[in-house]
């Protein structure tokens, strides 16, 4: 099946089918194995979940990788899934679709007004011959290290060893086709040997937090996200306004620059609240107003060193050294110029042209260029 050949409703279906491989949705209210919960009464409190959703948290899978013979692959895990609701697809179909349209639709799916918030992030390197899918409410402060040691490391390990076979095949003096495929296999090892040093850039300072939504929660990323330019710009221009100081309410913000961060809690109340120092920056005055309590320096100093961490700053560090990617030069547009009477010297051009104006207003007329457009 051709990708443009997917209607919405199989659109629908599919992106279902992707959120009970990560263990939100409920197969079993497809298949009949569980009943639809009732329709709640108008005045009853809202549910801790959407009815669709899985009653607990037993199937999750904080990551799936798209790796044929994986066995988190997410294309076999959706085709299973498929089958039992009766809507059997290709797997090369699915691949396809799961390696770009997927993520195009999901993120306005997942998106009002100026909140956009997808549940399911790829991470992959440049080519996206592999991709590493992560599924946001159940990211930890461990995530990364999970993926490099059960699904980046191992992947790596394969490939060269896949590597390895051509190489010794290939000999002396290979033939075009084996040349050509081992040059493609060393860009592709070589590819995701970068892929893991980013995420390794990574791991030491990864400390999601829910509350700070999506975008803050995805700004560190930005560089592991090349196959949707646009999101990956979005998630780039977040990160510099976290390094910028324009986001010092997020955790984010305080988890990597806290002597910033805890100097600003100091001056701005709402920081102070927003971080938990409002009882120990502020106090009230005898008019009941709030105001900067008047601190030693040696106690910000001790509120900074509680919450520094060594082995983040250094790992900020490596991050922020790290050369900019280079920006996307905007396409130009050729636009074929008017044929010149070269006879005519400009001046006189421009008087001829201003005196038909000038009759054509007199007139009522509308202006018309001297040439058709092109």
């Amino acid at each position: 099946m051709a990708i443009d050949a997917i209607t919405p409703d199989l659109a629908d279906l599919l992106s279902w089918s992707v959120g009970v491989a990560f263990g939100r949705f409920d197969l079993r209210l497809a298949t009949g194995e569980r009943d639809l919960p009732p329709e709640p009464d108008p005045f009853d409190p809202l549910p801790a979940r959407s009815p669709g959703m899985r009653p607990d948290d037993a199937l999750i899978k904080p990551i799936l990788v798209d790796d044929p013979g994986h066995p988190d692959d997410l294309t076999t895990a959706i085709n299973a899934i498929l089958d039992q609701v009766g809507f059997p697809m290709a797997a090369s179909d699915l691949r396809n679709w799961l390696a770009r349209p997927f993520f195009a639709g999901h993120l306005p799916r997942y998106s009002k007004s100026q909140r956009k918030a997808p549940l399911y992030w790829p991470l992959a390197p440049p080519s996206g011959r592999y991709t590493l899918w992560l599924y946001y409410p159940a990211l930890t402060r461990d995530t990364f290290y999970r993926v490099l040691q059960d699904y980046v490391t191992p992947k790596i390990q394969y490939e060269e060893r896949q590597l390895a076979d051509l190489t010794q095949r290939a000999g002396g003096s290979p033939t075009p086709s084996l040349r050509k495929d081992l040059a493609a296999q060393e860009t592709f090892v070589t590819e995701l040997r970068t892929f893991r040093d980013d995420i390794t850039r990574i791991a030491p300072l990864w400390n999601p937090n829910l509350n700070d939504g999506v975008i803050i929660n995805s700004a560190p990323l930005w560089r592991l996200i090349p196959q949707h330019k646009a999101w990956q710009k979005e998630c780039r221009a977040c990160w510099n306004q976290l390094a910028a100081g324009d986001d010092d309410w997020a955790h984010w913000a305080m988890h990597l620059w806290p002597e910033r961060v805890v100097a600003k809690c100091a001056e701005d109340r709402s920081l102070a609240i927003a971080h938990g120092l409002e009882d120990v920056l502020w106090e009230k005055n005898a008019s009941g107003k709030a105001q900067p309590r008047d601190l030693e320096p040696a106690t910000l100093t001790a509120l900074i060193a509680e919450r520094t961490s060594p082995a983040v700053q250094d790992a900020l560090q490596t991050l922020l050294d790290l050369p900019a990617a280079p920006a996307a030069r905007p396409s130009r547009k050729k636009t074929t110029q008017p044929p010149v009477d070269s006879a005519e010297p400009r001046p006189t051009r421009g008087r001829r042209k201003a005196k038909q104006q000038s009759d054509l207003a007199f007139t009522g007329q509308t202006p018309q260029p001297d040439h058709p457009s092109p």
